[in-house]
């Protein structure tokens, strides 16, 4: 960020955000907050949905919880950006990102 020239503010329970600033924060923190443009980076198979959480599920009904949950929050995240939304991942790619396929906007 300072590279570029950009000044960065890391997220947290902040609610005020100074302007001219580049917000770093979780998908968690996002909720309910709009940006000019976001980024949701890492969105890779073991990162979304999170590995660990997967491993601790006890039963099917547990795991479409946690795979629902998680691709709520990355709903979330994706639908902060008001002009410009950046999705990155490494292959292979989270199985969420077909759901923004399915989003977009049709020809009439």
């Amino acid at each position: 960020m300072k590279a570029a020239g950009h000044t960065q503010l890391e997220r947290s329970e902040r609610l005020e955000l100074p302007k001219g600033r580049v917000a770093i924060g979780t998908m968690h923190l996002a909720k309910g907050l709009e940006y000019k443009a976001v980024a949701v980076m890492a969105c890779d198979d073991d990162v979304l949905p999170l590995q660990e959480r997967i491993e601790t599920v006890a039963d099917e009904s547990e795991l479409d919880e946690v795979h629902d949950t998680e691709r709520n929050l990355f709903y979330v995240a994706c639908t902060r950006a008001r002009d410009r939304l950046l999705v990155s991942g490494v292959k292979p790619a989270s199985e969420f990102l077909a759901d923004l396929a399915d989003t977009r906007p049709r020809a009439a």
